[in-house]
């Protein structure tokens, strides 16, 4: 590739900090960007040092989705057949079920624009803040096509409700950073000189907590989400709470409780 998309930092241990530093094109992707982006959290997502994905954008944007004119001919023309365009989705798929499926918890510090499948990568994050100059963009119903995009049709109407999901969705208007809170779209905006170091507290506050308890939490949480009714989600709750109680962390933090200190987490 000529050029490096990513900006890769690991501010203490357990943290990681992805940066999508296409400035210039508002850190819209193209296909080897995003396939940098998928082999990068691949590698992440063997890590199991990694516990906490922070993934935020340089400059005035988070991700403007597909870069289209890398797309596009010398007249502006769209030319690739059904089967190039089905590539040119499931590139964009992996990259979605791979940071939906991590392990590690997903922050997203959304800095500035985030528009497609940039409004994609920031749903498939277990948690989301806002710079007050955010604004999220389904993008494409504007173009002639589906909003159904990068699980946009999945994700949205689980965070906000099918009403409003489908409002959205369908007029494709944008939502600004404090509409964006108001509906329980982001957990929280603020100035963007303080976006990243919020981002990052709240980072450490999961990273206070025991391994075990922040991972299966998340998946607990993801798999609920779906579960057919109450008893499900009951039984999947038991079982992992049941295997909690036979973790060392959770005699530590027992020990810890009757000794009035902070547990020392061991991980296992």
């Amino acid at each position: 590739m000529s050029e490096t998309c990513l900006r890769l930092e690991r501010p203490q241990e357990g943290l990681v900090v992805l940066t999508l530093q296409r400035a210039s094109r508002m850190n819209a992707m193209d296909v080897p960007s995003m396939r940098q982006l998928k082999a990068t959290l691949d590698q992440l997502a063997a890590d199991r040092s990694v516990r906490v994905l922070l993934l935020t954008g340089e400059g005035r944007g988070f991700c403007a989705g597909l870069d289209l004119k890398s797309v596009l001919d010398g007249q502006g023309r769209y030319g690739l057949n059904a089967t190039e365009s089905y590539e040119l989705q499931m590139v964009f798929d992996a990259v979605m079920r791979r940071l939906r499926s991590m392990d590690a918890a997903v922050i997203a510090a959304i800095n500035g624009v985030a528009v497609g499948a940039g409004f994609g990568l920031a749903l498939c994050a277990d948690v989301r803040f806002a710079s007050t100059e955010a604004t999220f963009h389904v993008g494409a119903v504007k173009v002639g096509l589906s909003a159904g995009e990068c699980g946009i049709s999945y994700h949205l109407p689980r965070l906000i409700g099918a009403g409003r999901a489908f409002e959205l969705m369908l007029t494709g208007r944008p939502v600004d950073a404090q509409e964006a809170e108001r509906i329980g779209l982001v957990a929280g905006i603020t100035q963007p000189e303080n976006l990243l170091s919020h981002a990052l507290a709240c980072a450490r506050q999961i990273l206070a907590n025991s391994p075990y308890s922040t991972l299966h939490t998340k998946r607990v949480m993801w798999s609920n989400l779906d579960a057919p009714g109450l008893e499900a989600a009951l039984d999947l709750e038991n079982h992992v709470q049941v295997l909690a109680l036979m973790t060392q962390d959770f005699g530590e933090a027992a020990l810890a409780f009757s000794q009035k200190r902070s547990p020392q987490w061991c991980g296992r």
